[in-house]
């Protein structure tokens, strides 16, 4: 059976270089910002992958690049086994874009301030031609904003009179409008308080039971993670470094760099142990490093690793990009 989402070393560069003129002045060349370089995965029908790593390692870009906001610079993406970006430029773009949809991060700045809450949920089903009965409408609406756990007469109010929660959960009835089978969350729950959390996140895993989505769920937070993924891709300045089952990855992770992110995570049951602070910084991302990205800030690093850039593999099951762990050091 063919997975529902197949990215293909997906990439997307950015020209970030300074105006011409002062180029040829100063003498320099483009920059260019490899945001993605070559991520790859696959994602079941009904299953929910989690991408994970520090701010600025491109998880907001390949959630872009999937929902077809960017076109790669290299690569595809094949959604339900049609080439999605290939037909995000034809009539059938609308679609495949009404079952391909996006949860964004900030609920304060995703939900048009001027709009009414009917009115944000009811673009969707408008623009695609889903309802336009405005009595129909306006039950299809209510419908979807019980779903989410609000109610109807919050149709006829605006979004500042929302908490950041309440905000969230519309974003999901407008996400849910056009009945999508796959859902890219963009760090959906971290501009919220804790318990607010866990409420937006019950949510998303009722829907996704009652409807069968497919989601991607980008976070820097591992907890989070842990509680809604089947699978967990690490990322590190633009590339993958570790893609593996959850249970696996969080009791035994293999990657330097993903034994890092677990280590600076606060234990329950370890109160007088110091926490493993995560080590030096992230390098620009217009010089990297050469070979392997992580090398600068990896206790395993030898000179194969400063000079060859790691290829993901599988290595006794998990998909894994490190030449120590190929080796045996670790």
């Amino acid at each position: 059976m063919l997975p529902l989402v197949q990215a293909n070393d997906l990439s997307m560069t950015f020209d970030v270089s300074a105006p011409w003129l002062n180029r040829v002045i100063e003498r320099k060349p483009r920059t260019l910002l490899r945001a993605v370089d070559g991520v790859s995965f696959e994602i079941e029908k009904g299953k929910t992958l989690a991408l994970v790593g520090e701010s600025g390692c491109g998880k907001s870009t390949v959630a872009r690049l999937l929902v077809g906001l960017y076109e790669p610079s290299r690569g595809n993406l094949q959604f339900d086994g049609l080439d999605a970006h290939a037909i995000f430029k034809t009539t059938a773009g609308l679609k495949l874009r009404s079952r391909i949809q996006m949860i964004f991060q900030d609920p304060y700045a995703s939900l048009n301030s001027r709009w009414m809450v009917h009115d944000i949920v009811a673009e969707p089903l408008i623009e695609h031609g889903l309802v336009s009965d405005p009595v129909a409408l306006k039950q299809r609406v209510a419908e979807l904003l019980t779903s989410v756990g609000m109610s109807a007469q919050d149709g006829t109010k605006y979004p500042h009179q929302f908490s950041g929660g309440q905000r969230q959960r519309i974003s999901i009835a407008r996400a849910l409008a056009t009945h999508p089978e796959f859902l890219v969350c963009d760090e959906p729950t971290s501009a919220l308080d804790v318990s607010v959390q866990a409420q937006v996140l019950n949510i998303m895993k009722d829907l996704q039971r009652k409807l069968g989505l497919t989601y991607l769920f980008i976070s820097h937070n591992l907890a989070v993670v842990r509680h809604v993924s089947d699978q967990v891709g690490v990322m590190y300045l633009g590339r993958l470094v570790e893609l593996s089952s959850k249970q696996p990855l969080f009791d035994n992770p293999r990657h330097p760099y993903t034994r890092m992110l677990l280590d600076a995570i606060p234990k329950m049951h370890d109160t007088g142990r110091a926490r493993t602070p995560v080590q030096g910084e992230v390098p620009n991302p217009l010089d990297p490093p050469p070979g392997c990205s992580f090398n600068p800030r990896c206790p395993h690093a030898n000179q194969r690793c400063r000079s060859e850039r790691p290829q993901l593999q599988t290595i006794q099951g998990v998909k894994i990009a490190c030449h120590a762990v190929e080796e045996g050091r670790i």
